[in-house]
């Protein structure tokens, strides 16, 4: 089967696009190279000796996703990743968010939705606000977003979950996923932010290198034990197997579900204080970082109920988070 893959060089899914060409599936690989680098197709080929095709295209221009699609025309499902990402870039700069990320997806999904191809669409725990309770069920009231980011996602499941009750439905899974960490084990692609880390893992290790002096923790008078916010952080090769059972799940010809929302996560929340004490034990360096104010965009806590992956799709993280601080360590030094 004949998968699309947008966004596929960026962290997440440069992950997706090598377990799918593991998995036996043929891979199309659709970036605009704004968030990521050529150089990670390199990287999925030296893992998988495979070659995925690759094409240069932005998904806000809806004559090219046209083009593409009419030369595309037997694909079996698509996965959308191709959306900017940043919690506190998208506070700063919330039109390039809403262009991207909205616009974008518009464009796309109307053109998938004309041919009835299935859709596993990237979303994001942020969906959810400052939820009332933890750990967060997928009926959990969404709240407003905290950021613009938050907002784009929120908007773009709306219109999935619209579509799915008109005519003109196909068939879609929504993931919600929490915190991705870590790298490919073999430390050939990993998570590659252009310019200043906007996220924590990678604001640590190039930290630990001296590529950045001093890791700036956000906040530590949040109600929470030690006062910095807590994350549910799920490795990416467990983020990318979440992907293939949803695509398996969806691809089910008994499956009469046109739309579904999962949580992926750990179930288990972990505070700033103590990733950079993990941190510090796995890679037997000492973290030079300050305590700075709040970050706008923010919330104290958020960590998954994922009963529901595990009920639908038969899926549960296996790694640890020193697993994944070990391979994002490897990933940095690699790189």
């Amino acid at each position: 089967m004949k998968i699309l893959v947008t966004g596929g060089l960026g962290y997440i899914g440069s992950h997706v696009s090598v377990l799918l060409l593991e998995k036996g599936y043929e891979v199309i690989i659709v970036d605009n190279l704004d968030n990521s680098s050529i150089s990670v197709l390199e990287g999925i080929k030296k893992i998988t000796n495979l070659s995925p095709v690759f094409e240069k295209l932005d998904i806000r221009d809806y004559n090219q996703i046209e083009l593409f699609l009419s030369k595309h025309n037997d694909l079996s499902g698509v996965i959308h990743f191709a959306a900017h990402k940043s919690v506190s870039e998208s506070v700063e700069n919330p039109l390039k968010y809403y262009d991207n990320n909205v616009l974008g997806f518009i464009n796309l999904y109307n053109l998938i939705k004309e041919r009835k191809i299935p859709l596993i669409f990237s979303s994001s725990a942020t969906v959810y606000g400052n939820a009332d309770s933890v750990p967060i069920k997928e009926d959990a009231p969404i709240k407003e977003a905290f950021s613009p980011y938050g907002k784009t996602k929120q908007i773009c499941e709306e219109i999935i979950r619209d579509t799915t009750k008109s005519n003109l439905s196909t068939k879609s899974v929504v993931l919600r996923y929490f915190n991705p960490v870590g790298a490919h084990p073999s430390g050939l692609i990993g998570e590659l932010p252009n310019g200043k880390p906007q996220n924590l893992i990678p604001f640590i290790t190039q930290t630990l290198i001296g590529k950045i002096n001093k890791l700036m923790v956000f906040g530590n008078d949040y109600p929470t034990e030690d006062g910095t916010c807590i994350r549910d952080y799920i490795d990416v090769m467990d983020l990318a197997e979440a992907h293939i059972k949803s695509l398996e799940f969806i691809l089910e010809p008994k499956n009469d579900k046109n739309f579904e929302v999962i949580n992926i996560g750990t179930g288990k929340g972990h505070s700033v204080f103590q990733i950079i004490k993990i941190f510090e034990k796995v890679t037997k360096k000492k973290l030079k970082y300050k305590v700075t104010g709040r970050r706008k965009g923010d919330v104290p806590v958020s960590y998954a109920d994922c009963s529901k992956a595990k009920e639908i799709l038969g899926w549960t993280s296996k790694l640890s988070i020193e697993e994944s601080i070990a391979s994002s360590w490897n990933w940095e030094n690699n790189n």
